[in-house]
């Protein structure tokens, strides 16, 4: 009892470590499970005695014979599916084709050059070099978020790397599969087809069954056929079946059957989506937690022993330093990516729980198995996974900086609330080359703001979920336009530092706008102009205007003519170079007005022979 709940307490205590010093958490987990097993059963304990003993030995240890490697199966197609619930396909529209690359051509590059590398630094057989290159392709979602939330980036770099860590778990984790079949088989000449064969089985019912479940849960969702109450652990209990009914098919195909069920999931039009996404994100917390300080416990002292060599630091050296940067240049040649963005993809390869979990799993089955230096299977690969995350969460931001992809100006919006307005706005931004993001509770809203193509995020501002959204990193000017003062003032107070580094703005109150002398700092837009005003312009001429401004005087009778008239107002100023600069109450820029600059307001066209007349 004392080491399960041991195990708990450590886990969510590294993990409170890792938020505090905005570390992947997979670091303090793997080093207080290091601490707990091996360390303590060399230097620390009088009976040389692990602290912790995940296996049953005889004497102590908390799972008999396999049920470890049965609750690290279930635990990690849980983390997997909650993964998979965060892929959105809008979000790949620029750089689908550079990820599809990066797990294939990318995953095949590391597995022949990480194989070729451990046969010849550690003279381990071809069967085992493979194993251990098919485990480390994957590049996980649980150490890859930390270090990208930290760090503000183009968001097609981010995306880029979310989507790599989460889509090449199951490919790295079919590949180590094929490979152990292939050590367990034995080698014969039969191999070929058998593989080819396992495959096919792997990839038809792992996608067969992640599809259809994932319709018929989001249709039972959907009809209410589940109470509210029983949604979470109904779903939960879904995932598990379709993990052990497609291994009880295909063996191993279950993980690629849970990312399928996520991503299926999270695409379609679920009312409770956010409330599962949140469920699932606590829990994969928790069994990360477990996890990793259960696995790191399991390795014997004797296992990191192997590794106090120089091969071990050669082999660490090609791998990063070699093999990833070719897989991700080779991947990336002729997109849109720049060298020094693709450099920087090449710098960011942390290795998760899907590699240390199935490392460990295989390697024991193996050293039971008898097979020739199965030992080193597991250090190696926990040797990888220390080694990845401990340089990326200490280099990563430096590593930035130096290449250039670092956002030294963060130009992306940030608009609170997604109604017609804030849609039409968000539309005209976009299509002048700004990153934009509306987040709504209102799910209709949401819906509406995706089928104009906009990215939109259904979240409640009162929550500390945006604060860890990495898909927000380039934000750096927030609107708040909502209809609710008190909410829009809260956004202000609570995100401005975050968010809102070039520009902190919200709609003016009803009592702000009957007296504009008091107008508030982050006015947005006009003194005279609530949200019911913007809303009722919107709603009779749904059109954003450019009108060419001549000089600074022009500027100002335009504005003035704007203010006479309800139907008329001024959202931005458009210079020479396309650049938007956002219109305040009190920052109307008309001191730097110059040629080829444009007012950019919201409502009817202006009246061109009266604006030429009063001039």
């Amino acid at each position: 009892m004392l080491e399960l709940a041991g195990i708990i307490i450590l886990g969510i205590l590294a993990q409170w470590v890792a938020w505090k010093f905005k570390i992947p958490a997979i670091l303090p987990l793997i080093l207080i499970g290091l601490l707990v097993g091996p360390i303590a059963a060399e230097f620390l304990s009088e009976d040389k005695t692990k602290w912790i003993e995940p296996i049953w030995n005889g004497t102590k240890g908390l799972f008999p014979g396999d049920s470890l490697y049965y609750f690290v199966s279930l635990a990690i197609s849980i983390i997997l599916f909650e993964g998979g619930l965060t892929l959105k396909r809008s979000e790949i529209k620029n750089v689908g084709p550079v990820i599809t690359k990066l797990i294939t051509v990318g995953s095949a590059i590391t597995f022949f050059g990480a194989g070729i590398v451990a046969r010849y630094t550690f003279d381990l057989s071809w069967d085992l070099s493979f194993l251990f290159a098919g485990l480390i392709i994957v590049t996980g979602p649980t150490v890859i978020t930390p270090i990208l939330r930290n760090i503000p980036l183009k968001k097609d770099v981010s995306t880029v790397l979310k989507w790599e860590g989460i889509l090449i778990d199951p490919i790295g984790a079919l590949v180590a599969v094929l490979v152990f079949e292939f050590i367990s088989v034995g080698g014969d000449s039969g191999f070929t087809k058998t593989a080819l064969m396992e495959f096919g089985k792997i990839v038809l019912f792992g996608t067969t069954f992640g599809f259809t479940f994932a319709h018929a849960l989001a249709f039972a969702i959907n009809k209410k056929l589940i109470p509210h109450y029983l949604l979470n652990v109904v779903s939960l209990s879904t995932v598990l079946l379709v993990f052990v009914e497609s291994e009880l098919f295909a063996h191993e195909s279950g993980l690629l059957a849970v990312v399928v069920m996520g991503m299926v999931l999270g695409n379609s039009k679920l009312d409770n989506l956010k409330e599962l996404l949140y469920f699932k994100e606590s829990l994969s917390v928790l069994l990360i937690s477990i996890l990793f300080i259960l696995l790191a416990a399991n390795i014997d002292i004797e296992d990191l022993l192997l590794l106090y060599t120089w091969d071990t630091a050669i082999l660490f050296a090609i791998v990063v330093f070699v093999v990833r940067p070719i897989a991700v240049f080779v991947s990336t040649h002729g997109s849109k990516l720049n060298f020094n963005e693709k450099l920087f993809i090449s710098w960011v390869g942390p290795r998760g729980i899907v590699a240390a979990g199935i490392a460990s799993l295989f390697g024991s089955k193996l050293m039971r198995q008898g097979v020739e230096g199965a030992e080193y299977i597991t250090p190696l690969v926990f040797m990888i996974v220390l080694g990845t995350v401990l340089l990326n969460a200490t280099t990563a931001r430096l590593f930035a900086r130096l290449v250039g992809v670092f956002l030294t100006k963060s130009n992306g919006i940030l608009i609170v609330g997604a109604s017609k307005l804030s849609r039409l706005l968000g539309h005209y931004l976009v299509n002048n080359g700004r990153h934009v993001v509306l987040i709504d509770s209102n799910q209709n809203n949401i819906d509406k703001a995706e089928e104009l193509g906009l990215e939109a995020l259904s979240s409640n501002i009162y929550a500390d979920t945006l604060s860890d959204n990495i898909e927000l990193n380039d934000v750096g000017y927030i609107m708040a336009m909502t209809g609710n003062s008190d909410i829009n003032a809260y956004v202000i107070e609570k995100f401005s530092k975050e968010f809102g580094e070039n520009g902190s703005y919200r709609l003016v109150t009803s009592d702000e706008m009957n007296n504009p002398d008091n107008s508030p700092k982050e006015g947005l837009f006009s003194p005279t102009d609530d949200y019911i005003n913007l809303t009722e312009v919107t709603r009779k001429y749904p059109a954003i205007q450019e009108i060419e401004i001549q000089d600074a005087a022009h500027y100002t009778s335009l504005i003035e003519m704007a203010r006479k008239d309800q139907y008329i107002i001024p959202l931005f100023i458009k210079d020479d170079e396309g650049e938007l600069h956002i219109i305040s109450v009190h920052n109307t820029k008309d001191d730097n007005i110059g040629q080829n600059y444009k007012l950019v307001y919201l409502g009817k066209p202006f009246d061109v022979e009266k604006v030429v007349n009063e001039d």
